[in-house]
């Protein structure tokens, strides 16, 4: 879905805005960008759900042996990520598409940072982990960053809670309750256990990289 419809923002606005909505904004991509470092000189990283090209940026900034390809149903994002790109733009390319129905090319890494709540079944994510899998070489990583509540219903209020709270440093409780809402009927979160079991059958050995409330940045070894 388009990001003016989803969010309700202006394109323009998305930079700005998107850290009023998701705390830790920052520090996620930076963390997710940090784990891609190990990859061999021009490797190629697919980004799902590329965006306005944050994750990409970095990524290329502080990896000049990497190349990405970043992929987006969003025209108008992709118009952002390559304008940002700036000096990298040569080691960026962008694709059109729904990256769960679009064949991923080979690579030696994948990422997504916010993208893949928007598969919202364990049976799509289970099916879109494996297609990463077969497109990654063996010991390729994938690194997601989103939203991966706890299993436990106490700890998950109280992470939810924490997000509501960050959304009223910049919005009414009616409005954040609101945003929540209408997230709601597009998004799904899956559990951090319930993420890390369906990447590990897959054939990925995953670790959990970084935590904050119901936010989570879990890196994926592929092993077979």
């Amino acid at each position: 879905m388009a990001v003016e419809t989803h969010l309700g923002i202006a394109v323009a606005e998305y930079d700005k805005r998107i850290r009023t909505f998701v705390p830790y904004y920052a520090e996620m991509l930076d963390v997710s960008a940090a784990h891609l470092r190990t990859l061999g000189r021009d490797a190629v990283v697919v980004e799902l759900g590329t965006g306005s090209g944050a994750l990409a940026t970095r990524v290329l900034a502080a990896h000049r042996h990497l190349r990405v390809i970043g992929i987006d149903v969003d025209p108008a994002m992709l118009g952002l990520a390559r304008g940002r790109a700036g000096g990298h733009a040569a080691r960026l390319e962008v694709r059109q598409g729904n990256f769960v129905r679009l064949a991923l090319p080979r690579c030696q890494g994948v990422m997504a940072s916010l993208a893949l709540h928007h598969v919202r079944s364990p049976t799509g994510k289970a099916a879109l982990y494996a297609r990463i899998a077969n497109a990654l070489d063996v010991g390729g990583l994938l690194v997601s960053a989103d939203c991966m509540p706890p299993s436990s219903t106490a700890q998950a209020e109280l992470a939810m809670a924490a997000w509501r709270a960050h959304l009223r440093g910049s919005y009414s409780a009616r409005e954040a309750a609101s945003y929540l809402r209408t997230w709601s009927k597009e998004d799904r979160y899956q559990t951090l256990d319930t993420e890390q079991r369906l990447m590990e059958r897959a054939g990925f050995t995953v670790d959990i990289v970084w935590r904050r409330d119901a936010f989570a940045v879990v890196v994926g070894t592929k092993s077979r």
